[in-house]
């Protein structure tokens, strides 16, 4: 998935991580930390989430103050995933700061200074852990140094605790902020002397920690981005495209001008088609003093539309089309052995076809943003934004400026999922505040959000499997089709990327002699983007329901079966079966993140003790199994369901079993499967988006479902597997594994297996 995400390059560090004195041009760009105290900056390359390559050297910052307060830049976007709180706890614990006594200040969008900001993909802790603890560290280590100095005792003998740095012989203790003055002009210790903490001695690391902005949520003081208020402010709300590559022929504005506090009406010119990944659909916005008035304007609008070459298009038609295309010969992506082989030698072969509609991110707060242009050409955001980076070059873009030029100010946002990673709304704003001249939010209705997001994509798979004589499977040909990102910017990408592929389906991790897996061309006819853990979806639905029904027709326990073909414990690399090796491991190098199925094996083996798996269970109940690896993090899932004597269904406990290497925070980590199980629940039981004639056909919550209390998951157990590897994802994970668990479990309390989702619907 190289080309989704744009590449920023900034300043190179002398080494792979190094920590600095920020200069006096970097301390006056931090106005946010307080003057007069110690600041220290780290900065280092890494990877990308989708297998870029980069030289991005994010500067991280911190600052202890004569107060002995420690204020720490978290340069991440805030969603509810607690990555807020999750990396500055990992600087504070090798620090040994007081958490009571932390400050987080939330980053502005700028590159030179945070460099990768990209929240998104489930690697923020995979890529900060590290550098984060040598922030931490290399501050604690010029502490020790002043106190041990001043005290006139060896370093090694003192360490520090709840903001102080305390002498074991003699139990001096000294606060931080009172050794300021002597550390601020310290030189930087060599990388070398500085000892990170044994996680033996964590305070922070691996306990429950509260978000940080948990009080702040509580009592309605937390800025999300429709909370900016700015003197002046305009609303604007935007009639666009009914179909994606519309062009606006003309348009009557006289009925909505006359509506009170309408002001403007200022044209949007969209990209046409391709629609792109930053930039926004054409349309007309509705610039008024307040809400009301500019949603009841837009309404008001009289537009004749060119429809373009998607007028026609229909969802289901082209689902059936794609279903059919998968009985053909496709595109080979992945090989071993000889699957003509398997077909000739089986003494069964089962063969499914699978399908899921579109998904929308639903986000329960709608995407807004602020603008104020200035008269100088310059222009200052507020928005809820995954990539506030993406944002600001795409704003500076849209206005013909530089990107310097735009400042970024990041808000808390009310659920991302990957759809606030998109920059179109936040352009959208800019363009506005220039028309005109004045603040302005762009403020998305729930009908904007379900008719123009980035979709996931709709999809449909085929699988055939064979048995042999023995009763082993010998062969699994895997047929997949689905519109790619890559074609919302690129209407010539007709066929999934590596990387898409690399989620769940080139990635198949069972020893199965003869395997082929094959795509088809598919069109995108809307926008399509990333939804939280992308197209592991749909093919972890499909291929984790066709394992349970082998399992059943082999005659064999489903969880034995899994622990069966993962075999013995090894590394999988999956390369020599792909053409041209190209396996992109979510951006990771396979050496460093291997596919490893001892650890598979022992997350399936824990799960299924804590659930109970074999059991007797009571009539009217059943559970259901699933796997999956994705975002480098391993997670087996059993879902149990249950049938009243009214024959209504319910989902009274689910577990999960996590391997996540390092779990940083598992307050957040148990939050985050809360979470996913019920978020896949909506994906698997109610919600579909689809096009007629088209137009998108789910206005609101009450045709594009979300789950209710009664049907949401009861209970959820998050088992946490103890672990030091390096840590990986875990607001992706929960979601792959549990629709085909619940899938599962549903044709055993039923008879009846699910090959279409949603199934509730």
């Amino acid at each position: 998935m190289k080309s989704f995400i744009p590449v920023f390059k900034t300043r190179e560090p002398q080494n792979k991580s190094e920590v600095f004195i920020p200069s006096r041009r970097d301390f006056l760009k931090l106005g946010s930390l307080a003057t007069g105290g110690f600041l220290l900056g780290v900065n280092f390359q890494c990877s990308g989430p989708k297998g870029e390559l980069l030289t991005f050297a994010p500067n991280v910052y911190l600052s202890i103050d004569s107060d002995n307060l420690v204020t720490i830049i978290a340069h991440r976007s805030e969603m509810g995933t607690g990555i807020r709180t999750s990396l500055p706890q990992i600087v504070a614990d090798e620090l040994g700061a007081d958490w009571n006594k932390v400050k987080i200040v939330q980053a502005e969008g700028d590159e030179e200074k945070y460099g990768n900001q990209n929240t998104d993909g489930s690697f923020s802790v995979r890529m900060f852990y590290e550098p984060m603890r040598k922030a931490g560290a290399t501050a604690k280590h010029m502490l020790v140094a002043a106190a041990a100095e001043k005290w006139g005792v060896p370093a090694s003998e003192c360490t520090t605790e709840n903001g102080q740095v305390i002498h074991a012989g003699s139990n001096k203790k000294i606060d931080f902020g009172d050794l300021i003055e002597k550390v601020k002009d310290a030189p930087i210790p060599a990388p070398e002397s500085v000892t990170l903490k044994d996680p033996s001695t964590f305070t922070l690391i691996g306990k429950d920690v509260a978000i940080y902005d948990n009080k702040a949520i509580a009592t309605g003081k937390a800025v999300f981005g429709a909370d900016v208020d700015l003197p002046n402010m305009k609303i604007a709300v935007v009639r666009r495209s009914p179909v994606v590559g519309a062009k606006v022929i003309s348009y009557k504005d006289e009925k909505t001008l006359a509506i009170p506090g309408v002001s403007q009406v200022v044209k949007i010119d969209g990209a046409g088609i391709p629609p792109g990944l930053d930039k926004p659909l054409e349309g007309l916005a509705v610039i008024a003093d307040n809400t009301w008035a500019a949603i009841k304007g837009a309404d008001a609008l009289e537009i004749e539309w060119d429809l373009g070459p998607n007028q026609s298009y229909n969802s289901e038609i082209q689902l059936e089309e794609m279903l059919a295309s998968t009985a053909k010969d496709g595109k080979i992506r992945r090989t071993r052995g000889n699957f003509k082989t398997a077909l000739q030698g089986a003494a069964k072969v089962i063969e499914r076809t699978y399908a899921a509609p579109f998904y929308a991110h639903s986000t329960i707060e709608p995407p807004a943003a602020i603008a104020d242009y200035k008269g100088d050409g310059t222009v200052e955001i507020w928005a809820p934004t995954q990539h506030p980076q993406w944002a600001r070059q795409a704003v500076a873009a849209a206005l013909d400026i530089d990107y310097q030029q735009v400042k970024m100010n990041v808000t808390l946002l009310g659920g991302g999922f990957g759809r606030k990673s998109k920059p179109d709304f936040v352009v959208e704003a800019a363009l506005l505040s220039k028309a005109a001249k004045s603040p302005v939010r762009v403020q998305w209705t729930r009908q904007c959000d379900l008719n123009h997001d980035f979709y996931h994509s709709l999809s449909a798979q085929r699988i055939k499997a064979t048995i042999d004589k023995d009763g082993k499977i010998s062969g699994w040909n895997h047929h997949t089709v689905f519109p790619a990102i890559g074609a919302t910017g690129n209407a010539d990408e007709v066929h999934p990327s590596d990387g898409e592929l690399g989620l769940g389906c080139t990635d198949f991790p069972y020893n199965v002699p003869h395997i082929q897996i094959e795509t088809h061309e598919s069109k995108a006819h809307t926008r399509i983007g990333w939804l939280r853990s992308v197209s592991n979806i749909h093919h972890s639905f499909a291929i984790n329901c066709m394992m349970d029904e082998l399992a059943e027709a082999r005659g064999v326990d489903p969880v034995q079966q899994a622990l069966e073909y993962l075999g013995e414990d090894r590394n999988i690399t999956f390369t020599e079966e792909m053409p041209g090796g190209k396996y992109e491991n979510y951006g990771e190098p396979i050496d460093a993140f291997p596919w490893n199925t001892g650890r598979m094996k022992r997350v399936i083996e824990r799960v299924a003790k804590e659930a109970g798996w074999g059991n007797a269970l009571p009539e009217g109940q059943s559970l259901g199994f699933a796997s999956q690896k994705s975002f480098l993090t391993y997670v087996a899932c059993i879902v149990k369901v249950q049938k009243d004597t009214n024959g209504k269904i319910s989902i009274p406990e689910v577990h999960y079993a996590v391997d996540c290497g390092v779990a940083v925070n598992t307050d957040r980590i148990r939050s985050q499967f809360e979470g996913g199980a019920q978020f896949a629940t909506s994906l698997v039981m109610t919600s579909a988006i689809t096009f007629e004639n088209g137009k998108v056909k789910q206005n609101n919550f009450d045709t594009y479902q979300i789950i209710r209390m009664p049907q949401s998951p009861k209970k959820i157990h998050v088992h946490i597997v103890e672990s030091q590897e390096k840590p990986t994802g875990v607001g992706e994970p929960p979601v792959p594994p549990y629709i085909p668990a619940l899938c599962n479990a549903m044709y055993k309390l039923t008879g009846e297996r699910i090959f279409k989702l949603p199934f509730g619907a």
